[in-house]
């Protein structure tokens, strides 16, 4: 007998949250405008009707509640809709307004289709938290298509299409009807008071309330402060910048520094829609979504601080503002920033004298756009040279700082230019380059440098300029352009000979001012002239080997696999009883179970079993680095003892956390694959184990851990303000500490 499965429909679940908007009048006259918007609202076309169901007032008049039945004509194929066999769709809407807590909850669902498709919407407007005579708004939305006649891909088009456009406008609306109030004289409508019977009403005042003075400038959130310290994402402000110093630029600096101390910042885990226009630019309702929906995601993952919005909504950016693509490629970055302490890059990096005399590339004030210009003369650049002189990685480490300096002039050009810049030009001249360019240890560095710039630094690159390209150019495009990003090779804008200098050349997108006088401009620039580096400073592939200025082995975090079965363990050795043992790992692949065992006897690493040479109690995994210390002889309770409760971490979380000392002896910290619980009423494994396991391929997870006992005498204050100074832990999560994913609360030890 053959049995024929039936075929699976995906579930189709989208999700949307809004920034906060805004509006710059007290609650109860938004309010006022609001309730025009019912029974129908000529501005929304397929709001056809509405209909009170049910209503109810407090005694005391203070909670007023509605339930409506709207109705909608919604745009949709003609086909669509003599298949659903429909012409309008119903909606229940449920009004709660708390005129003492000066808030309004809506909540509204769907009644057509509630068997195949599901929206859920929640609003709220609320009094400003800084600002009373102010009002917030915020609303979330998800859509969770079941299956409709096949057509579920059309349907959810259709639907976020008409949701976007719908948010789009709900602003304006508003904006609307509150005019209209203005016009017909209602600039106040009284707050609710216990000593007044009955719901408030619109009044006429006598005397017209004094209107709140216009910002441009919106607040900004305290999370994207420019601040000195490490935000965790290496984007920090500085007060210098050579490039923005005429008079011009000065005056805008002021008078948008002027405008930002007179506004009022909304809470500082939310994201305000006019500070999102300002500060980001122009974005749809979804893509703002995303922008929010990756930032909360950011914050409840990775505890402490978080990366600058305008480094997000790079990511989202670089991946179509594909949620999965751009959280999987911003936390492999951030794991990365983390390992090799990029963060720090532009206060610890000093380049060597060679890079100095010799690099040809420097920073030169900014193009038309108000974006930094980056100018590189890589035709006069012994390329050869420099990576005799210095190695891969000193170059890596350059170009690296070159990219956080970017950074920083797109913030600080933001403020003076009061508009968005996220992004710099680059300006390559290529006169001098030949053969000797092609040297292909020089050509793979080049690429390396390619790679790593992509992988970290996304959707900077605003415009590349390539001026005087030769003959030979062809050669070395075919062999970087394959590793360079489709959208990244867009912007590039190739010149030959001196093509720049006539109409859609150089003046299109720099200023005449300001072009360098090598290019025939009036303008000195201080890019080194380079040359060929002398021979004498060329140094052997030993030396560099040895050198101490490795990207890639600079790290104080470990990397270790863990497997099923085989967990990765690290003992520590206690002797003074008071100690701190801090720790700070993050999950880089699968889910693992974090737990701290004490033992009072050594525990023995195991017999050998690589190759000599290999590792010390390491043993046979498929790969990576994996340790196991605890006997399997051993018997919990008797020959050691847990003394944390163990964590399950997720994919992608970073933890800190720390742990005081009872009695001296060994600690094991261990990493340990998780495995999903099954169901106990069957054996057969649920769909949901079966997924989660297809996600760790070949049962692995992966993490990078950073561990560290602090001595008591180093010991200050309570478990919330660990500090060190010799604490690379503390400096990497200052803020976080103690984190509570982690079971950091102190547990004494047996």
């Amino acid at each position: 007998m053959t049995v024929v499965s039936p075929t699976v429909v995906p579930r189709m679940v989208q999700k949307y949250q809004s920034p906060v908007r805004v509006y710059k009048q007290p609650f109860e006259l938004v309010m006022a405008a609001y309730e025009r918007r019912f029974p129908t609202c000529h501005l929304i076309p397929m709001f056809v009707d509405s209909e009170v169901l049910g209503e109810s007032v407090t005694d005391d008049g203070s909670v007023h509640t509605v339930q409506r039945r709207c109705k909608l004509d919604v745009d949709a194929p003609r086909l669509l809709k003599r298949i659903a066999g429909v012409d309008y769709v119903y909606f229940s809407q449920e009004n709660t307004l708390n005129k003492r807590d000066r808030t309004l909850h809506i909540e509204s669902h769907n009644e057509t289709f509630s068997n195949r498709v599901i929206i859920h919407e929640l609003c709220c407007y609320s009094a400003h938290p800084d600002n009373e005579d102010w009002t917030c708004f915020e609303q979330s939305a998800s859509l969770d298509i079941k299956s409709f006649f096949g057509f579920e891909s059309t349907v959810e088009k259709i639907a976020m299409k008409q949701y976007a456009s719908s948010i789009k406008k709900g602003k304006e609306i508003i904006e609307f009807y509150l005019n209209q109030l203005e016009e017909e004289g209602i600039t106040q409508v009284p707050r609710w008071s216990p000593s007044l019977d009955g719901p408030s009403v619109a009044v006429k005042p006598v005397c017209a309330t004094p209107k709140i003075p216009d910002q441009d400038l919106p607040a900004v959130p305290a999370l994207s402060d420019p601040a000195p310290a490490d935000d965790g994402d290496g984007l920090r402000a500085s007060s210098n910048d050579s490039s923005l110093n005429d008079s011009t630029t000065k005056d805008c600096s002021r008078q948008a520094e002027n405008q930002a101390e007179n506004t009022t910042a909304v809470p500082e885990d939310k994201l305000d829609a006019d500070y999102i226009k300002r500060y980001l630019g122009d974005l749809t309702p979804l893509q703002e979504s995303c922008l929010i929906r990756l930032r909360q995601w950011l914050q409840e993952s990775h505890k402490g601080k978080i990366p600058k919005d305008e480094h997000i909504l790079r990511f989202l950016r670089a991946r179509d503002f594909n949620m999965d693509k751009a959280r999987e490629t911003m936390c492999q970055s951030l794991t990365w920033r983390k390992q090799h302490q990029v963060d720090h890059l532009l206060e610890t990096w000093t380049s060597p004298r060679v890079l100095s005399d010799y690099y040809t590339g420097g920073w030169h004030h900014h193009d038309k756009e108000g974006r930094p210009l980056y100018i590189l003369r890589l035709g006069q650049m012994d390329t050869k040279g420099l990576v005799r002189a210095l190695g891969e990685e000193s170059l890596l480490r350059h170009v690296l700082s070159i990219n956080e300096e970017g950074l920083r002039r797109c913030e600080e050009n933001t403020k003076v230019f009061g508009r968005p810049i996220s992004c710099w030009t680059c300006l390559v001249d290529l006169e001098g380059l030949n053969m000797r360019h092609l040297w292909r240890p020089g050509v793979k560095a080049l690429l390396r440098i390619i790679e790593v710039v992509e992988a970290n630094y996304p959707e900077t690159l605003g415009r590349l300029l390539i001026l005087r390209a030769p003959r030979v150019f062809p050669v070395l495009w075919t062999l970087v352009s394959p590793f360079i990003d489709e959208n990244t090779r867009k912007k590039f804008l190739i010149y030959a000979g001196n093509d720049y200098q006539g109409p859609g050349g150089l003046v299109d997108y720099i200023d005449k001012e300001i072009i360098p006088d090598f290019l025939g401009g009036d303008c000195m620039c201080d890019v080194p002239e380079g040359g060929l580096v002398p021979k004498s400073l060329y140094r052997t592939a030993e030396e560099l080997e040895n050198d101490d200025i490795r990207l890639w082995t600079e790290t104080i975090y470990q990397s270790a696999s863990i497997f099923k079965g085989a967990p990765h363990e690290v003992v520590i050795e206690i002797i003074d009883a008071a100690s701190v043992i801090t720790w700070d790992f993050d999950v880089c692949k699968g889910d693992v179970v974090f737990h701290i065992y004490h033992s009072k006897r050594a525990p023995q690493p195991p017999a050998r079993k690589d190759p000599p040479g290999g590792p010390h109690g390491s043993i046979t995994t498929p790969g990576g680095n994996n340790v196991q210390l605890i006997d399997r002889s051993w018997t919990l309770g008797l020959d050691y003892s847990m003394v944390e409760s163990p964590l399950t971490c997720r994919e992608g979380e970073s933890v800190q956390g720390s742990h005081v000392t009872r009695w001296p002896g060994f600690y094991i910290l261990q990493w340990r694959f998780h495995n999903m619980p099954g169901s106990s009423s069957t054996n057969l494994p649920r769909v949901d184990d079966v997924l989660a396991s297809l996600q760790v391929s070949s049962h692995k997870c992966k993490v990078m851990y950073y561990t560290e006992v602090i001595g008591s005498e180093d010991f200050r204050g309570s478990m919330t303000s660990l500090e060190s100074s010799h604490s690379g832990f503390s400096q990497l999560s200052h803020a976080t500490s103690s984190s509570n994913n982690s079971q950091s609360s102190s547990m004494i030890s047996r």
